[in-house]
């Protein structure tokens, strides 16, 4: 049964709003995204861009490091635990029987988890590759001839479960837009998702009075987080 409150947006034509993606979240995003492209733009043109290769390798490294310890003290949907996959919530979700979430549904955080570690494995291997041409990684020389080889062979084939996750996440977020009619992309810009109110009975009344906290304090927080991974990265890449 629709509260007054819903009762009254519902006439009106006025959806509640509910802030779900923090600032640093989005910006996290879009600068993975950039980094992402620029780094597979200038591996493919070799040469000279490989220097421009491992910047993008180092700050998507970087971005990584700062989602990783935001997964545990950031706002309330970044935090890992709030859509950490289990396997009673993604059977109820393939079966229909899971309410809505405002964040990532089951699906889509085994998404999320798997770009994490295959992006991961990509630049922690990246950092031994040694292709005596172009580039060096900053640690290569404290390991083995045998070990860059193997770390080479990783970081050359699992460029392709980068590139297979991508395309599935892409596809995801079309076939939602499409055949759900549910915008994913909009609230990454925003951080708003927007709720008529005759589908708030489809969402966990907890899970609709909980909007992600994103203010001065959250951003100034993961600004003074991002800055001091920033500075170890470039100290670990200049003192090797």
């Amino acid at each position: 049964m629709l509260s007054l409150s819903q009762i009254l947006l519902y006439s009106l034509g006025m959806k509640k709003i509910i802030r779900v993606w923090d600032l640093p979240i989005r910006l996290f995003h879009w600068l993975l995204v950039l980094c992402i492209t620029g780094s597979v733009v200038s591996v493919n043109i070799g040469g000279n861009a490989m220097e421009w290769h491992a910047y993008f390798g180092y700050s998507i490294l970087v971005l990584l490091l700062f989602r990783i310890v935001w997964g545990f003290i950031g706002s309330t949907h970044a935090r890992f635990a709030s859509f950490f996959p289990s396997k009673e919530n993604v059977l109820n979700y393939l079966s229909g029987k899971s309410p809505r979430v405002l964040g990532h549904n089951p699906l889509g955080a085994i998404s999320i988890f798997a770009l994490l570690f295959v992006l991961s494995v990509q630049v922690f291997t990246g950092l031994f590759v040694d292709d005596q041409i172009a580039f060096q990684g900053p640690l290569s020389k404290y390991v083995s001839n045998s070990m860059v080889s193997i770390f080479s062979q990783i970081h050359e084939g699992n460029q392709f479960l980068i590139y297979t996750f991508i395309t599935i996440h892409i596809a995801a977020i079309l076939y939602y837009r499409k055949f759900k009619g549910e915008d994913l992309i909009g609230p990454m810009f925003s951080g708003d998702k927007e709720i008529d109110p005759s589908e708030e009975a489809n969402y966990l009344p907890a899970d609709l009075g909980r909007p992600s906290k994103d203010g001065f304090i959250q951003r100034t927080l993961a600004l003074i987080l991002l800055s001091v991974i920033a500075l170890a990265i470039a100290y670990l890449i200049t003192s090797s």
